[in-house]
């Protein structure tokens, strides 16, 4: 049949001429009315959800009660370093223009630092959730607005990228409001101010995303590379701006006054965050019209910002769907041969045999080719090194020497952390999107340990090469001794090797082949046993080593205990100690690697395709 039999075909009501996409789009009259419309969506949403919540009851009770638990004890722990902090600060300014100035110059940094992330954070879920998801390809196929079916991913959205806001900083504002003994409409204005202030940066990161797929399709991964650039710049100008200044002063009037002059950048009047703070602090202070007048202000633009991406996607959504799916993949050409970087990594990995080497550098290419996973490392690892490159401007360390030692093993927990994220989050999806495609690597002359080994050494070299190059320059800035920089180190590859065995080990002995998606297989029972462990993991290495070392040098550091060393041998002691916390850790990592991968190889050995 041909376009003129075709259109034939279709009944007079539903000829349509197709847009610059080529995508095909109903005719009016083939939708719903708006408001039956909105609620099948909804209904599709809460049926999705109760069917979620039914069969996590019914199969991962461990991991829900796990979840709850485990945040309920982080928003604990935060809710009371807050409420400490909050009580400390009330404490040690008794000046109220000045104590008012500081919470003021608090809320507007920290509301401001989380409105960029949620901005990022937001595109970045947005464009794989209308880009890249089979939902929205069968949403697009059926009979609903374009707007529609923009706003169903929209919500979602918004829910997942503000769920870690909203934990952290709501018990901020509860130990705030509990500390300035605020009035009661304090607490109830608090879930409104902050539902509307996350739908502003939430809508401007739709819009973004929205326009750099529409223009600019083929080169979306630059123009986000770049992006993520200009955010840790702005990043580092920001903190220079904050920590720059003379050395030595700490909490001394003067740094206090310049360090509250350099925050006032927070305070601009056309911010989001200014909104949201100043109307959470005149509700303290009682006025409470005045906090209605800004809760009004974020409502609107919260609204505006949800209409103005509504209309934009009404417009661009389709075109750059189609677009997006319908451009051909342009070939380079390419000097023969294997590229430069390849080359160099399978130089690098000579010791191990060439199917795993092939293997492990395949999967470094399909990581740097996903820029929802790469943006959201380098956006971590790059904040990371902004702190610690500032982080000797504090100069503390010229106060009470042990506190160098402290906050570099807290440093250190910190990178642990982050990698422990990351094994979670990308390692430990795949095994079970590899034996999805099984049917492939089954047809080659590759064992399934192999498999299982490559998935080992990529996860070892992915985080092996970050965390030491993080703790280093940490050690450095903070002019640590090289013993306490070699330990370091050591404890940086007994955490590596450890969180890559139990994320390989894991995910092989607990693969879920039902599901496409790498952030659901992190999310489900599998993956939270694989953070939880992790995490368990990083602290008791960090305290074998951790805490030997700080009395070692705690100890020679001060000179009350110089006798006491000398008279009871406690030299000979803490060297026992040290050696003692260094080879449990040794242990420790052993076993947390061998263990995981024996299960593993053996699970992955009979596992049915």
């Amino acid at each position: 049949m041909n376009a003129e039999t075709d259109a034939r075909a279709l009944p007079a009501g539903r000829i349509r001429k197709f847009p610059a996409g080529g995508l095909w789009a109903p005719a009016p009259h083939d939708f719903l009315p708006p408001e039956r419309e909105a609620r099948a969506f909804w209904r599709l949403r809460a049926r999705a959800a109760a069917t979620v919540l039914r069969q996590m009851l019914l199969h991962c009770r461990f991991r829900l009660i796990l979840v709850v638990v485990l945040s309920a004890m982080l928003w604990g722990a935060l809710f009371w370093l807050a409420l400490d902090g909050f009580q400390f600060i009330r404490a040690g300014i008794g000046h109220a223009p000045t104590h008012d100035q500081v919470i003021r110059a608090v809320f507007g940094t920290f509301f401001g630092a989380l409105m960029v992330m949620l901005v990022f954070s937001s595109g970045i879920i947005l464009y794989g959730s209308l880009f890249q998801s089979r939902e929205t390809a069968f949403l697009l196929s059926q009979p609903a607005r374009t707007q529609r079916v923009f706003l169903h991913k929209f919500q979602e959205a918004v829910l997942l990228s503000s769920w870690g806001f909203v934990l952290l900083g709501s018990p901020i504002l509860l130990a705030y409001g509990i500390v300035a003994e605020a009035p009661w409409y304090y607490f109830v204005l608090l879930l409104p101010f902050l539902v509307a202030f996350i739908y502003v940066p939430a809508a401007g990161g739709a819009l973004v995303c929205l326009a750099i797929v529409y223009w600019i399709p083929a080169a979306r991964l630059k123009v986000l590379l770049l992006g993520v650039a200009a955010l840790l710049g702005l990043a580092a100008w920001t903190a220079w701006q904050v920590v720059a200044g003379p050395e030595g002063d700490l909490l001394t009037p003067a740094w206090f006054q310049e360090m509250l002059c350099r925050l006032s950048f927070a305070e601009g009047r056309l911010l989001p965050s200014w909104w949201l703070s100043s109307g959470l602090l005149e509700a303290t202070d009682g006025d409470w019209s005045q906090s209605v007048l800004f809760l009004a202000l974020m409502t609107s633009n919260a609204l505006m910002g949800r209409h103005l991406a509504l209309t934009a996607a009404g417009h661009l959504y389709r075109p750059a769907y189609s677009a997006l799916h319908g451009q051909g993949q342009r070939r380079r050409r390419r000097k023969p041969g294997m590229p430069r970087f390849d080359a160099l990594l399978l130089a690098l990995l000579a010791p191990i045999p060439l199917p795993m080497r092939l293997l492990a550098l395949k999967d470094l290419r399909v990581f740097r080719r996903d820029p929802v996973q790469w943006s959201q490392f380098l956006i971590f690892f790059g904040l990371l090194v902004l702190y610690f490159v500032n982080i000797r401007r504090l100069s503390y360390d010229m106060y009470y020497v042990g506190w160098v030692n402290m906050v570099s093993f807290l440093n250190l927990a910190v990178v642990g952390l982050l990698m422990s994220t990351f094994t979670t989050r990308f390692i430990y999806p795949m095994l079970s999107l590899e034996a999805r495609r099984y049917w492939a690597l089954g047809l080659m002359p590759i064992s399934r340990d192999a498999v299982l080994w490559s998935k080992f050494f990529f996860a070892l070299g992915g985080t092996t090469i970050p965390c030491c190059a993080l703790v280093l320059l940490s050690d450095t800035m903070l002019g640590v001794t090289l013993l306490v920089i070699l330990c370091h180190q050591l404890t940086c590859l007994i955490l590596c090797v450890g969180l890559a065995g139990i994320a390989v080990g894991l995910g092989a002995r607990l693969p879920n082949l039902r599901e496409h998606s790498p952030s659901r297989i992190a999310a489900g029972f599998g993956g939270t046993l694989t953070l939880v462990a992790s995490t368990l993991y990083i602290l008791l290495v960090v305290l074998l080593t951790a805490v030997p070392m700080h009395f070692y040098l705690a100890t020679h550091a001060s000179r009350v205990m110089e006798t006491l060393r000398g008279s009871v041998g406690f030299d000979i002691w803490l060297l026992w100690w040290l050696g003692a916390g260094t080879l449990g850790s040794l242990a420790l990592g052993a076993a947390a690697t061998a263990i995981p991968l024996a299960i593993g190889i053996r699970a992955f050995r009979r596992l049915e395709f």
